[in-house]
């Protein structure tokens, strides 16, 4: 049975997805983590044409099972950048490699009710890819990540998702020790790189599925 919060949050995604389409995106609304994941397998991949797949950091598209179900997909090459038995350097190459792919998967910080996504990156592969390089990207949301505007996902990303993902990483950074963000210069630094998509460009190159669950920090 679906719950009131369900639906709550079912018509505020349909308001974002629509909003998201007049900013040139592709979206789409659908109930849980498995939902997205069949959505990408039989509906994103084949209408793209993809051979080649690789992805960025992301909690939610871990959760969505798409690595491993796109790891047995035939004829689909997986350039793994989240092999953890790479050694740092390989796996910087590994990150520039996947900019030429077919399609790139990955989550956003952010989005706003207004249709547009906000990212922040350590590196800037995740971000700089949904802007350009890959053929086709796919973005996954949880519900968390809606934000009503530009100031708000900044907020949400610089006070909240920020310092949680350089605790869950064991970064040496000022905001692990006071769970606030310091601008800080430290090495392990994981903000450095912005990047605001207000529209889709070219048209429809960017899909954003929108998932009504909370997933991801």
């Amino acid at each position: 049975m679906t719950s009131p919060k369900e639906l709550y949050y079912a018509k505020r995604l349909e308001e974002v997805a629509e909003a998201l389409r007049k900013n040139h995106f592709k979206a789409q609304v659908v109930p849980d983590a498995a939902a997205a994941r069949a959505y990408v397998l039989d509906e994103v991949l084949p209408a793209s044409g993809a051979k080649t797949v690789a992805y960025g950091g992301s909690m939610t598209l871990v959760g969505s099972g798409l690595p491993q179900a796109l790891a047995e997909t035939p004829g689909i090459e997986v350039l793994d950048t989240l092999d953890k038995t790479l050694t740092p350097e390989q796996t910087y190459e590994r990150r520039r490699q996947a900019l030429l792919v077919d399609l790139f998967l990955t989550g956003s910080n952010a989005v706003t009710e207004d249709g547009v996504l906000v990212n922040l990156d350590m590196i800037g592969n995740r971000a700089c890819a949904i802007a350009f390089g890959p053929k086709h990207a796919v973005v996954l949301v949880g519900r968390n990540k809606i934000v009503p505007d530009l100031t708000s996902a900044i907020s949400r990303i610089k006070e909240f998702a920020a310092p949680v993902n350089a605790m869950r990483l064991a970064k040496k950074t000022p905001c692990t020790a006071t769970s606030h963000c310091e601008d800080c210069g430290s090495p392990e630094r994981i903000c450095n790189v912005w990047t605001i998509t207000e529209k889709s460009f070219p048209r429809g190159r960017i899909t954003v599925i929108l998932i009504n669950q909370d997933l991801g920090l």
